[in-house]
Formats: C-alpha cells, structure tokens, sequence
C-alpha cells in the first residue's frame, strides 16, 4: 500500500476496517491519546502520486484529517471517535469465516482497556449537550461484548469507566456545542476539498429548498386528501406505520422493491449482491436506519441494512412517535436512501473503483449526498407512481435534510441551541418531539450532518452541467457510472465526472 495512504487508514481505522474492508486492521484499535494522534499527523504527506485526481482525493482526505484531529482536536471533543474506536459490531457481518472474525473480535475486545484510558485521557473538551447525545450510545457498547469471552471482563470494568467518564461530562461539560462559525467553515472546506464555503449562502439556499419541498409536499397532500391541512394529512399518514415488530420484514420488502426498479431503469453498471436487513445493533443505535456495505477489499459477502426499532422499555408514546419514521410514507424514501440507487448501490460501485486511493477513501458529503439524490431520483423516474405517500414521503424526508443543515449551521454557529433546533425539526420537518430532539441532538455531535442536502445539491448542478455539455449524448446511465468511477471524492472533486463521460 502506498505510505500516505496508509497514514491516512492508520487516522481512521474503523472505517478502514469496515467501510473499506481493510480488514490487516481486525483486531486493532487507533492510538487515540493526544500523543498518539499528534505521532499519527506527523506521518501524513509525501511524494505526490501521479493520477491527478487520485492526488487531489488523497490530498484532501490529508487535509480533512489535520483539520478534524489538529486543528478541530475532534479526539478531545467528541465520544463518537472513540465509539467507533470500541465498537465490535463490525465483526458481525459474515465478511470472513465465523471463527476468524471471532478471533478478531477477541483481540480487539482485549485492548478495550487500552482504548478506553485513552479515551479518558483525550476527552477533556467535550460539550455537555455532546456528552448527553451520546452516552446512550456509549452504554449499548457492552451489548456487543461476548460474555464468554476471556476478555469480557476486564472490557466491561474499562467500560464501566468510560460510561462514568462520559457521564460526567454530560453533567459538568461546557454547556455551548458551538463550534464557531469560522470552525465550522474551516471543516466544511478540509472535509470536502472546497477552497471556499459560505454559511450565509448555504443557509440561505436551504430556506429556498425547503420552500420547495414543502410545495412538493402540499401538491401531494392535496391529491391523497383534497381540502385538508397539509399538516393533518401528514399526522395521519405517519400514524399509518407498521408495529415495531413488523418494522424488519417490512423494509426488507421495500428493499426487494428498489432494487429491482433500479435494476429495470439500468442506471448502474453495478447492481449486484445480497442486501440484509435486520435490527441494528446497540452501539448503533443513535441512527433511525443505517446500510453497512461489503467492503471493496474483502470477499463480497452480504451488505446490512439496519433498522432501529423503539425500545420496549419506551412510554408506548414515545415508540408510536419513532415508528412514525417507518410508516408507509416514509420507509419507501428511507429505503431508496440507504439501499437503491443509494448506499447499498453506491458500495457495490466502489468494489470496482479504478485505483486504491478511490476504493479506499470515501468522503461522507458524496456518499450522503449520491443517497439523498438518489430518494427524488426515484420520485422524478416513476417509483411508485400511482402511489402519491412516495412523493410526499421523499418530500418530507428531504425536509429533515434540509433541516439538518440549517440546524448544523444554526448549532454551530450559536444561533440555535438544541431547544431551538428540536423546534425547527418539529416545523419545518413535521417531526414529533422524541425524533425532533434525537435529530437535534445529533447535530451537536455531527456537525457536519448537513452534507445530505449540500453532497445532493453539487451532485444535481454537476448532472445540468453535464446535460449542457453532453448535450444529444447525455443519459443517466453515461452521468451515474462517471461519478462513479470517482469512487466517494470529496465534492469539491465532483466537477471531474464532466471528464469521465
């Protein structure tokens, strides 16, 4: 493997190990400390490579990482990095045989302790509101540690620290999320290779689409019930939602669903494999639904749509509330998002991305981006066209994503908190209070959940821009399998499909 590529895998084990595939990485866990990240900067760089795009992509993917782990000090402030540092559902997925993966997951179960010391010793700047959003997660970690394993206890007493640790900060942490909107700009330029990013215009662009979709929204309303308040027809329609234990076989039929329209329009070269869907596993549990793919360097093996049901432990209120999210409306968008034309399609591409560099590095802003592109993709090609809950169930989920970016501005900026937040999800999404506040609170943790909308809006204007250029010779096979070839670029990279077609 080429040393600075390696840097980089070494900065970002987990997702080497799982959403790459990279599995010389099973086992181990990343030197998290503050020594060992400054020692893990210190390696990034080196003699450039000679494909232009592979060089800007690695390029970006350096700078992204000093400005998350230096400039940002993201170890220090944010739990996630170290949940996933932890976190053992990835040896779940049957990517090798059951006895290898066991052995992985026992060496890695034994370093728990390691892993959490440092964890303790790094997390000294965590925001209270961060801290809270996320000790739930932290918890369900010792739902996936094997109690037969001679590790497990040691890894549950280590554990037990880093739930007090992370509690801690929940009660006594700075009370402001905000990174500062300079901060966030500089993030939002590293991770997506950007020379300049522009809250004020993004924001304003966000106000724009979400006029947009509510006019979306409205026409479909008015054909499933004439006369009725959009926001009647909408309380209704997500009342319609299957029982928690009916959630599962439910996407799993949808999923059979998209894949096969997907496969019927030929706007992908590949569209092959096996989709599961299941229950998410605990420490991934901050997510509504979440598509773990077969890695373009192992075996292929079964991709995992993940669903999270409410927990029977809920008010029955509060679970009614969250299986709103997989009513019929909505559970058809969700699904296009993480299966077809989304994450599961998107993966099965990247196994025959051309170099190293495009298999190995995937940039979130794309691959969020090319799934929410793909739920109105659907909607515009005729997915469930004598069904208008299809139209405005990608209406309304476009709408939480929408939100997400002016609540990541707005969080970050200072000029929301997450009271303020779980209200703008409550008006402008139509979220009742248990989602309108978990999304809120994602918000101050990930502030960079904003790149659904923005990944989707580079994808649509760089789709025009090709229609214009293409001109007689454009489709959307010939536009798909170009930002393909791409792999997951940062958007700032996108523009270069124009060259691939």
């Amino acid at each position: 493997m080429d040393q600075r590529l390696r840097a980089v895998l070494d900065l970002s084990i987990a997702d080497a190990r799982e959403g790459t595939g990279r599995h010389e990485y099973d086992g181990q866990i990343q030197d998290l400390s503050p020594a060992g990240v400054a020692s893990g900067l210190s390696q990034l760089g080196g003699a450039p490579l000679d494909d232009a795009h592979d060089e800007a992509h690695l390029s970006a993917f350096e700078s992204a990482i000093r400005g998350r782990l230096g400039d940002l000090q993201w170890h220090r402030r944010n739990p996630l990095i170290h949940l996933e540092n932890l976190d053992l559902a990835c040896y779940d997925r049957e990517y090798a045989p059951a006895d290898q993966r066991a052995v992985a997951r026992s060496h890695h179960l034994a370093r728990w302790p390691e892993a959490v010391d440092m964890a303790c010793e790094s997390l000294d700047m965590v925001p209270a509101p961060v801290a809270r959003a996320l000790l739930p997660a932290v918890q369900g970690l010792a739902g996936g540690v094997p109690r037969d394993d001679a590790g497990a206890p040691a890894a549950l007493a280590a554990h037990e620290r880093l739930v007090a640790h992370v509690a801690a900060l929940a009660e006594n942490g700075v009370p402001e999320a905000a990174l500062g909107a300079d901060a966030l700009e500089q993030l939002m330029r590293s991770d997506e290779a950007i020379d300049t990013v522009n809250l004020t215009d993004l924001s304003d662009r966000a106000e724009r689409e979400r006029d947009r979709l509510w006019e979306l929204m409205d026409d479909g309303c008015q054909q499933w019930a004439p006369g009725t308040p959009t926001r009647d027809t909408i309380a209704a329609l997500l009342g319609d939602h299957p029982r928690a234990p009916d959630v599962v076989p439910a996407a799993a039929s949808i999923t059979e669903e998209t894949i096969a329209f997907c496969r019927e329009k030929g706007w992908l070269t590949h569209l092959d494999g096996e989709c599961r869907v299941g229950i998410a596993p605990p420490s991934r549990r901050w997510a509504t639904a979440m598509l773990t793919w077969a890695g373009p360097y192992e075996d292929d093996g079964p991709s995992h749509y993940d669903i999270t049901p409410p927990e029977p432990s809920w008010p029955e209120a509060e679970q009614s509330e969250w299986l709103t999210m997989f009513s019929e409306t909505a559970l058809a968008s969700v699904t296009a998002h993480e299966v077809a034309p989304g994450h599961y399609a998107h993966g099965r591409a990247l196994r025959h991305a051309p170099s190293a560099i495009r298999r190995s590095l995937v940039a979130a802003g794309f691959a969020e981006g090319w799934a929410h592109y793909g739920e109105e993709l659907m909607f515009e090609q005729g997915f469930r066209a004598s069904d208008v809950r299809f139209q405005i169930g990608v209406a309304l989920e476009a709408l939480v994503r929408v939100t997400r970016l002016a609540c990541a501005i707005g969080l970050h900026t200072g000029a929301m908190d997450v009271d303020d937040a779980t209200a703008r999800f409550a008006t402008d999404a139509l979220m009742p209070e248990a989602t309108a506040r978990s999304e809120a609170r994602r918000g101050t943790f990930d502030p960079a959940y904003g790149v659904y909308t923005w990944g989707k809006w580079v994808i649509v204007d760089t789709r025009e821009e090709a229609r214009r250029q293409w001109g007689s010779e454009f489709s959307l096979r010939r536009f798909h399998d170009a930002l393909m070839e791409l792999g997951s670029p940062p958007l700032g990279l996108v523009p270069a499909a124009l060259g691939n077609g």
